[in-house]
Order: C-alpha cells, then structure tokens, then sequence
C-alpha cells in the first residue's frame, strides 16, 4: 500500500482536536491549568508552529545525533582530557552541570503540562516532543560528568545541587518552578519557551560551545550543541502563543514576558557572566558578558519582543544598569563564600585580568578593583582567613540572591510587611513581581530567614554549610590556589 506523502497527511495530522460529550471542555481545560486569560477555544484553533516535524521524523534525527554525540564521548574519554585541563575551565563545567542538569527536568514537567493542557492540538503535540528533549537533555547531563566523579567529588552535584539547600538551589528552584511549573499552561510557554530558551539559554549555548572548542573541550562543546538544535526547535511555542494572546490580552503577555525576563536574568548572570569575564582564561576570550549581552541578548530579543507586538519590559534602564554591574558583584561575593560552593572559583583578577577588565568595563577598577585590592593584599600575605566570610549576607525574598550595592550612594532598602513578617528586596522589579502575585510568594523562606529562625545550628558559618549539604571535600577554594594575587 503506497504511503501518502508528508504535505498529504501532516497538516489535517497536527489538527486532530475533539468537541468533547462526556465533559465540558472548561474541566478538560480548567483555567488554572490551561489558561487564565478565558480565551475561546476558536483563539487557540489559530495556534501555529514555525516548525514542522512528525514523530517519525522526530525520533529519526533524534537517534543520528545521539549516535554522533556518544561516539565523541567514547572517543575523548580515551584522551582522558578532563584530568588536565584547566582548572577555570573545570569550574565554568561544574557551574553548569549542577545548575542546568536537573533545571532540564523542570523544564520537562512544564513541557508535560503543556502536552496535556495547552489549549491547541497542534500546539500540545509540540509540546510531547518538547517533553521528550527535556527528558534527553537532563540525561544527557547527568550521564556525561557522572564519568567525572570517581576523580573529582565536584561532578557529582549535577545530580545532587537541586536536592540540597545550598544557596544556589534554593535561588534556582525558586526560579524554576515560578517560571516553569507555577502557573498555567499558556503562562509556562511564554516564560520557559520565548524568553528562557529563545532569549538566554539558546544563546548561552551557542556561545558556551563556540568557548568550549577553544578550550579544547570537543565533548562539552558537542554536548551544547547537541541540546541547542532542540531547544531552537521547541522554543518556538512561547513566540506562536504571544501572537494569539496579542490580539486578545495583549496586557498579560507583557507581564508574564516582564516577570520571566526578570527573574531569568538573575540566574543568567550567574551562569554566564562569572564565566565569561572571570573564568575562562583571557588567551580564550573573545567578548565580554556586556558585550556579549547587549548584542545578543538586549539588541536581538528587544527587537524579537518589539516584533512579537510587546513593549520593552518597564524597568529596562535598570536591567542595563545590572548588566555593567551585577554578575561583578555576584563574582566578588561568590568568591568570598567559595567554601558555599560546589566548584572552585576563578578570581580572574591578575593584573593582564585586571587590564582586560578595565578595557571592557570603564569604571571596573573604581568600582570594584578598590576592593580586590585589599584581598589581593590579605591573600599575597598569605592571611587567607581574612579573605573569607564570617557571616552570611541579606538576601533578596524574590530571587534569594545576596543584595548588592555597587553605587556610593545606595537606594533605600526596599521593605514591606505582610501578614506580620517583613520582606525584602534587592530592586523594584523583583519587590514589583512579589507584589503583583503575593500569594505565591508569602510564606517562603530564604536561606536567611532559615538561619534566623534557628533552623541553622549552629548558628554560624559551619551550620551553614552543614545545612546546605557542603562537606570539606567539596567546599570550593581558590582555583588557582592564589597564584594570581603573587603575581599582582
């Protein structure tokens, strides 16, 4: 029997919805789960994916690229090329690996969600394979450092980070399911598909591959790319979802796009901006995460966003305010609480460091090289207790990141009080989405209210670090063991 040809079949295939007998189609679909803005059904029938792809064809090109990707694994592996390299490399890998690895597995439920409530039937069959490439990526991450763990304990928080109460998990987690799992179907697609993937982690990866191949590391770089031709197919369901909102409830998808942005950069700077300006070796840099953000990130998403019907997000001067100052302090901060975490952080503050720095970022030296200067005074004399905390800082109840002033003259703390328990916030943005959607958010508790209410004991440092799961054999340190500050 002869097979119908593609064009025959597929779009009358990717349509098969029902009127439903049995059940109303609002329990099939509740509002909570599908879509708060009550949208009718006939809205979402306009539901449209750029690109096309049967299961068959699916599975096809899924199996040729992980042939290609396990086959150079087995072959680097025979190299034995972790066991040399770099240790600034090893720690951009084991940032990610812990941070992105099980994050991938949120994004799988989310993509879940969608498979089962999204309000198109074309859009929900996206969305199973959508589910199918989280799946294969958050495999794929934990399989290839789990090799790495038996040399070095680090590898093994890809699997364990998000199952502790380490800073950085609780920040994540926080993130992950408020964006990915929180709200309903429509808002999950706008958040995780067209600003996560489309405006960040697409991106990161491309960039973090083109990084990974100067550093010599063919199988991370391969890994990246490997997950970022999915991401690029399935993050397409944020953009076709916008473009039927736009012409019902245009208000709602510019907040969802505003909070997601947000909250998205926070985790972003992070992952990428330490990395980028500190932790690779400078004979391997090629922008600055400024750079890097303001032509990738803010000048192409800006004008995807302006495309797509949206306005920029309100606070958009600060955001480019934080992009110059931000991840400089988070890496001043990280690096001062290395024992807090579970890689051994790079300084990248040697004086050729420090010149690169200061070419990219005009006002680093005033602003932050004042500072590594007393520790590169503390640490060159070898008083390497003075470079370290000895309490744990304020943090933000909406992101959970340390408050950070990188100005002389700082805005006022911004605080509420609800239901009897005070709330604080690093920026208006983050205090602006508490108070837009306050019922999710009331009652968490960061890790600071943690160690106030005495569920840290002791109630010191070590405490700490025994409650966020760090053992002194993982507990980070200095990458390069100060090497840096005898040469400055």
């Amino acid at each position: 029997m002869p097979s119908l040809k593609r064009e025959d079949w597929f779009d009358l295939g990717r349509q098969l919805d029902w009127t439903p007998e049995y059940a109303p189609r609002d329990i099939l679909f509740p509002e909570f789960a599908t879509d708060s803005s009550r949208l009718p059904a006939e809205a979402w029938e306009k539901w449209d994916e750029p690109y096309k792809v049967s299961y068959r064809e699916y599975v096809d090109i899924q199996r040729q690229k992980d042939e290609g990707l396990y086959g150079v694994k087995t072959a680097v592996g025979r190299t034995r090329y972790i066991e040399g390299a770099d240790p600034r490399w090893r720690a951009i890998i084991k940032e990610h690996y812990g941070i992105a690895s099980v994050a991938e597995y949120f994004a799988g439920l989310s993509e879940a969600k969608l498979a089962r409530f999204a309000p198109s039937a074309a859009w929900r069959t996206v969305a199973t394979l959508g589910m199918l490439d989280e799946i294969r990526h958050g495999q794929l991450q934990l399989f290839f450092p789990h090799s790495y763990v038996k040399q070095d304990d680090q590898f093994d928080w890809a699997h364990k980070m998000y199952h502790t109460n380490e800073w950085g998990a609780i920040t994540a987690r926080s993130i992950f399911s408020d964006l990915f799992l929180a709200g309903t179907a429509v808002d999950a697609a706008i958040a995780e598909t067209f600003v996560f993937e489309t405006a960040f982690t697409n991106l990161q990866f491309l960039g973090m591959a083109s990084d990974a191949l100067k550093a010599g590391d063919v199988e991370f770089s391969s890994l990246l790319q490997s997950i970022q031709t999915d991401e690029a197919r399935h993050s397409q369901q944020g953009a076709a979802v916008i473009e039927v909102l736009r012409h019902h409830d245009p208000e709602h998808a510019q907040y969802v796009v505003d909070k997601a942005v947000w909250r998205t950069w926070k985790v972003f700077a992070l992952l990428t901006g330490m990395g980028m300006d500190y932790y690779m070796p400078l004979e391997h840099r090629r922008h600055s995460f400024k750079e890097f953000m303001e032509e990738l990130v803010l000048d192409q998403f800006a004008k995807y966003m302006l495309d797509a019907g949206l306005d920029l997000p309100w606070y958009w001067g600060q955001l480019l305010d934080e992009v110059d100052n931000f991840h400089h302090s988070m890496h001043l901060g990280s690096w001062t609480y290395r024992p807090t975490l579970w890689w051994d952080p790079a300084a990248g503050v040697s004086p050729e460091e420090r010149e690169w720095l200061a070419t990219k970022y005009p006002k680093w030296e005033q602003t932050w090289g004042r500072k590594w200067d007393v520790i590169v005074q503390n640490a060159r004399s070898g008083r390497e207790e003075l470079t370290l905390p000895s309490t744990l800082p304020v943090t933000c109840n909406m992101c959970h990141l340390p408050m950070t002033v990188w100005r002389e003259h700082a805005a006022p703390l911004r605080v509420i009080r609800r239901d009897g328990r005070t709330y604080r916030f690093c920026s208006d943005p983050c205090q602006w989405i508490f108070e837009r959607e306050p019922e999710k958010y009331v009652g968490h508790e960061s890790l600071i209210d943690r160690f106030v209410t005495g569920q840290i004991q002791p109630p010191d440092l070590g405490g700490a670090l025994s409650y966020m799961g760090i053992t002194p054999e993982v507990a980070g340190k200095d990458a390069l063991d100060y090497a840096w500050a005898r040469t400055a």
